[in-house]
């Protein structure tokens, strides 16, 4: 794949003179109706060989466009506050609204590959990271984003030739580190790993550029040539995705339903409520401040139909935890800020770190149920949709996460009583509004929607629990009971694993 980077290529003086001032108003121009349109955000990615480059051309970017416009982020070894989070959490939090450019010095790519070098990592450990790379690219730009990945590559005589020629110069020599020197020892084993991982990533949807790094000239501009391409692309108007055909399961012929098959009728008396209710919230405590927590966090996601108990349900349960560790997170309809970014964006910067808490009144499942109902989306956007946060729970998990999930499933008819009473409650007149009346008319639609959901996101690192809420006292008890189960099986499990 680097056969075409090291053959020397190179611009002369006077070329590079005369086609860089048209080149750097180019991309200015094609900056600012990003901006004014701002349809589409553009990531930068920029990796390569040492020595090859890359902070130049960073550097160059910036002087030649507005850099006010532009976020630039550097990576280096994960800080400790990262590591209590997914991998990806870092790139998660520093990507470009729409019409934003982001430049990630060192990216998602830059750890799988120095792990498989340096023998960290397995074949398959390095195989499974790069396709969780590809599924997040892939979700990327189908969110609207344009991916750039440059690549600059230097020949193995060419990257030992500039690190010596950079230490020579008094200007410069800082730029060269002992680790550089390191990693130049192990060039071939880095430059085939990489080669692996840009063949396996280097897609329709988001390719690698690889540019050789010997001429500033060429170098230079070779990548504004191409980033001039991404930016006209993204302010493109782009044509809508056509619907797909429908991968869910028709309606049952028997017309039965998952949440229709529940019952109801449960029911749990005051005096054995709030016996139980005490036990269960002791037994919360005691977990949640159990030592093996703090290599652990939590992550409660609570959806329901409207006025199926949610809120009182959560108060329950933050009653067993310690308020400086834990956050609720109440979840509507998305700000303008969070419509410039991926959907999950939204979601991502509210994970919590080890020995920290986050429950979610609604949550990620907009996608695949309100948003799929009243066809906020395309059907393929939601269809997408159930991978999509398949993944980021399995990232959630991998990263030390405890996902538990509740569905409040209540009856049409408990759910009418509710809406009556708050109607005719003046101090719960707040809790009802015409959307939930109009919500409720859609019900058959949300029916199938949750089914689905919950067919296709129970997993067994994120479990749904369905909980029949018509009587709160007893749903309140469920919740409780399969939280706490939940954080036991999952402790119990790391005494096997050896996780401390």
């Amino acid at each position: 794949m680097f056969e075409s980077a090291e053959i020397g290529h190179r611009v002369a003086k006077k070329e590079y003179k005369a086609r860089a001032p048209e080149l750097r108003k180019a991309l200015l121009d094609a900056q600012y109706r990003l901006l004014e349109k701002a349809r589409s955000p553009v990531v930068i990615l920029v990796n390569g060989v040492d020595g090859a480059g890359k902070g130049e051309t960073v550097n160059l970017l910036n002087e030649w466009m507005d850099p006010r416009h532009i976020r630039t982020e550097a990576f280096g070894q994960s800080t400790d506050d990262e590591r209590d989070r997914p991998e990806m959490w870092r790139f998660w939090q520093v990507l470009p609204a729409k019409g934003r450019i982001g430049i990630l010095f060192g990216s998602w790519y830059t750890d799988p590959i120095l792990c498989h070098v340096m023998g960290h990592d397995r074949k398959a450990r390095f195989a499974q990271r790069l396709e969780r790379i590809r599924h997040f690219e892939r979700m990327l730009v189908d969110e609207g984003a344009v991916l750039v990945k440059f690549w600059f590559h230097l020949s193995h005589a060419a990257a030992k030739a500039r690190l010596k020629a950079l230490e020579r110069d008094p200007k410069n020599a800082w730029r060269v580190t002992p680790g550089d020197w390191e990693r130049y020892k192990h060039y071939g084993e880095f430059v085939d790993v990489c080669e692996k991982a840009l063949r396996k990533t280097s897609s329709a949807e988001a390719p690698w550029q690889v540019i050789e790094g010997v001429d500033a000239g060429y170098r230079s501009l070779t990548a504004a040539t191409m980033l001039l391409d991404a930016l006209r692309q993204a302010e493109a108007e782009r044509p809508k995705a056509k619907a797909k055909p429908l991968s869910v399961p028709p309606p049952a012929i028997d017309g039965r339903t998952l949440l229709a098959s529940f019952d109801y009728a449960r029911k749990l008396d005051t005096k054995h409520y709030e016996k139980q209710l005490e036990s269960l919230q002791s037994r919360l405590a005691n977990l949640s401040r159990d030592p093996r927590m703090a290599r652990r966090a939590l992550v409660v996601v609570f959806e329901g139909m409207d006025a199926a108990g949610k809120g009182s349900t959560i108060r329950r349960v933050t009653q067993a935890l310690d308020a400086r560790h834990y956050r609720v997170i109440p979840v509507a309809a998305p700000s303008d800020e969070e419509r410039a970014q991926p959907y999950l964006w939204r979601f991502w910067r509210h994970v919590p770190r080890h020995g920290h808490a986050t429950l979610f009144d609604r949550s990620w499942y907009g996608r695949v149920l309100v948003e799929r109902v009243e066809k906020f989306c395309s059907d393929a956007d939601w269809l997408r949709g159930y991978d999509e946060i398949n993944a980021f729970e399995e990232q959630l998990a991998e990263a030390g996460a405890i996902v538990v999930k509740f569905w409040m499933a209540v009856s049409p008819d408990e759910q009418l009583r509710r809406f009556e009473e708050r109607k005719a409650t003046p101090h719960k007149n707040f809790k009802i509004t015409e959307e939930d009346w109009r919500n409720r008319k859609r019900w058959p639609l949300y029916e199938r929607a949750v089914g689905d959901m919950i067919d296709r996101t129970s997993t067994d690192v994120a479990p749904w629990f369905v909980v029949a809420s018509d009587d709160k006292l007893f749903s309140r008890i469920e919740v409780l009971r399969h939280l706490c189960e939940r954080i036991e099986s999952t402790l119990g499990s790391d005494k096997g694993k050896g996780r401390k």
